[in-house]
């Protein structure tokens, strides 16, 4: 039980190993001025200023995380080099509480995944108390010799590196105790938000981070994670149990804004358009994210077996209806200040059945579509209980329930192709739909043992493993092995959308679908029907999320609330007025008066300057944006079998192929030739849009164009052109 009395016991065991004090600034057009860095090795700690050419080139966010960073590491720094960092922004629109989605921070950090820079977009409060406190980023570099904490208190000008033997690990408890830690008192406790991770994240290699918030109607600490590329596990080899940030007094004006009435007017006009519209449109203030379940099931696009499938008749077991029935708050549910979205939903008093924290009730988060799809029914999961106990876990474990899903949907598609047994899986029955060999799965994962040290190095690195340990068909594996650049896919069905597979191939960091979601453009709508069409596309949505990245938004208040005549504009996929209204918010927040075009020119800077970052880093190239062919098309017969109408007429229309008199085998074998050119010949019409060469680099004439062809990064393309 947590008491204040255990709480100050833990605190009194606190050592401080480095302090700095300093003079809280105040933020001016969306900036603190300055950035926060520490050292751990050497127990350093400093501030850096934020330049003017900062700001114009890599504007905030995930910018100045891959900015700070470049310059922290060489070519040959690995993930868990002291050298690597770990970066943490919001950006100048970060904290805006007037509109909504404006809590996100962005973290960046050399992958133990990928071997490259992953970013990953969280909300919470961290970001925007962060800059109030007084700090654009903050640069976390070296390894502690024992656990620790890093505290940031904007209110007495003060970062401290403590020594933290005896709080736990693992993020539920651990949130609770250092909220309460650094928490003047219970109605102080909503001004402080903390990184954390779990064990999880120390024994694989897909940690995630929590960053919290104080739900003060649920009197509790709730989290959101920074899920992909592994960053929870960067922190805790650091040996960081966690970071918190402090800041007292959060208003409408916080950001200095140029003009507050100008953000007012949009912040008005999109607040009433959620309110009076939600609930005919996507229902996120009722169910959040959760409503795409059936959307997904509906289109043949939901996660089945390991992504064989698309769709499947239990999945109305799982769907929103499902999950409204058991969230417990209503609205609103944000996860930070003023946002009428407020699709942060969870599940009060759940009662855990398994593993260390059997029989406690706690406070579950989400679970979230992506979680939902991924241990669920990408596992053959139609339950929701079990979705629960593995959405509690991978959280407060510090894993990623998007790579955890995908990891073990391929294990499970391996087992049952005879590939392991139970044998090399140490007595796991890793069949699909067991989800008690799920859950133990997990646990071993995080605790490192058994089968789940092997599960934990992740899709990649097991297909390596399979190979080279169990004999297991290098071409099968490659294909149903669902990652990119070492990243596990997340949750959708990609097959009959080739931009989609583009989306996910093409992106810097792997295959995570917030980079472009083009599956109803393309497939449904058939919007984008030309190779120049689906280019543009894969050019423009990119770079307009992007965007997202380095202002500290949240990219649901675009398009998952739409004005009612949307449809009737000329191009609705952008949802123009609300692109109207980010031109308004960055001008009126930082003075700069910009146009829509210009957001796309800041994001092309931060994003082309980031494929070169993976090039300097040994990838970044055509060969690291081949994707698996389960992403492409059917791999094997069955799957061939279950769409068979769709796929014969596919090779009569597309091929001229009768498929009279054909084995599936050869059928298959014929469509896989053709979409695996289809891939290749979309990845020649991308890199032409985007300005890159046909190996997929960025040329001297367009980093000229954007301005960013420093001395370093001009050196680095033309050694590799």
């Amino acid at each position: 039980m947590l008491t204040r009395d255990s709480v100050q016991e833990m605190k009194l065991a606190h050592r401080v190993l480095a302090e700095f004090g300093y003079i809280v600034p105040k933020v001016q057009r969306g900036y603190a001025g300055q950035t926060l860095y520490v050292n751990l090795s050497t127990r350093h700690i400093e501030a850096r200023p934020v330049t003017d050419e900062m700001k114009r080139i890599f504007i905030g966010g995930k910018g100045f995380g891959l900015w700070r960073l470049w310059h922290a590491v060489s070519g040959k720094t690995k993930w868990d080099d002291p050298e690597n960092e770990i970066v943490l922004a919001s950006g100048p629109i970060g904290g805006t509480t007037m509109y909504p989605g404006t809590g996100k921070s962005l973290v960046v950090t050399i992958s133990p995944l990928t071997h490259i820079v992953v970013d990953s977009n969280v909300g919470g409060y961290f970001g925007p108390l962060l800059k109030f406190a007084g700090w654009d980023a903050l640069e976390v570099q070296g390894k502690a010799e024992r656990d620790v904490v890093i505290v940031i208190d904007g209110d007495s000008g003060r970062v401290t590196v403590e020594e933290a033997p005896a709080e736990p690990v693992d993020t539920h408890p651990l949130v609770e105790v250092l909220t309460e830690m650094y928490a003047k008192d219970e109605a102080d406790r909503r001004n402080v938000s903390v990184v954390s991770t779990g064990q999880g994240a120390a024994h694989t290699r897909i940690g995630c981070l929590n960053v919290s918030w104080y739900d003060q109607r649920r009197g509790t600490a709730r989290v959101k994670q920074a899920g992909r590329g592994g960053i929870g596990t960067v922190l805790r080899d650091k040996r960081v149990k966690g970071i918190v940030v402090r800041w007292t007094g959060v208003k409408a004006d916080s950001n200095d804004p140029a003009e507050l009435t100008r953000i007012r007017k949009v912040g008005q006009r999109i607040n009433k358009e959620i309110i009076d519209l939600d609930d005919s449109q996507n229902k996120m203030r009722r169910v959040g994210t959760a409503h795409l379940v059936e959307i997904m099931n509906d289109y043949d696009l939901l996660p089945v077996h390991n992504y064989r499938f698309g769709s499947h008749p239990d999945a109305h077991r799982i769907d929103s209806t499902v999950w409204d029935k058991m969230f417990t708050q209503g609205i609103p549910d944000g996860c930070f200040y003023g946002c009428t979205m407020a699709c942060s939903k969870g599940v009060d008093h759940y009662q855990v059945k398994t593993g260390p924290y059997a029989g406690e009730c706690v406070t579950v988060d989400g679970p979230e579509y992506e979680t939902v799809a991924g241990v669920g029914s990408n596992l053959g999961i139609f339950d929701p209980e079990p979705i629960l106990e593995l959405n509690f876990y991978c959280d407060t474990y510090g894993i990623d329930s998007i790579s955890y899903g995908t990891l073990t949907a391929f294990i499970m598609e391996c087992f049952e192709a005879g590939l392991l047994d139970l044998d090399k899986t140490g007595g796991l029955d890793l069949r699909f739909g067991n989800s008690q060999a799920a859950i133990e799965l997990l646990h071993q994962m995080a605790e490192g043992r058994g089968f789940g040290q092997i599960a934990g190095m992740g899709v990649r690195a097991m297909k390596d493993y399979f190979v080279e340990h169990f004999g297991a068909d290098r071409a099968f594996v490659e294909s149903i092995g669902m990652e990119n650049k070492g990243m596990e896919y997340s949750e959708y069905v990609t097959k009959e959308s080739l931009a989609q597979q583009g989306g996910y191939g093409m992106t810097n960091k792997g295959a995570q679908h917030d980079e472009a979601w083009l599956i109803f453009m393309d497939m449904v709508n058939n919007q984008i029907p030309t190779f120049e069409d689906k280019a543009e596309a894969l050019h423009y949505f990119p770079m307009w999320r992007t965007w997202f990245g380095l202002n500290g938004l949240c990219k649901l208040p675009w398009n998952d609330i739409e004005p009612a005549d949307n449809a009737l504009t000329d191009e609705p996929a952008k949802v123009p007025e609300h692109v109207h209204n980010y031109v308004e918010l960055f001008s009126a927040i930082t003075g700069w008066e910009v146009t829509k075009e210009d957001l796309i020119t800041m994001s092309e800077r931060v994003y082309n300057f980031q494929r070169v970052f993976n090039l300097k880093l040994g990838f970044g190239t055509r060969e690291s944006d081949r994707i698996p062919y389960r992403s492409q098309g059917p791999v094997t017969v069955e799957e061939y079998e279950s769409r068979q109408e769709r796929y014969d007429k596919q090779l009569r229309e597309k091929l001229g192929l009768d498929p009279v008199g054909l084995s599936t085998a050869e059928k298959a074998a014929a469509l896989r030739r053709y979409r695996e050119d289809q891939y290749q010949k979309l990845c020649d019409a991308v890199y032409k849009r985007r300005g890159w060469n046909s190996n997929g680099i960025p040329t001297v004439e367009k980093l000229r164009e954007l301005g960013i062809d420093f001395p370093d990064v001009v050196a680095l393309v033309t050694a590799h052109s």
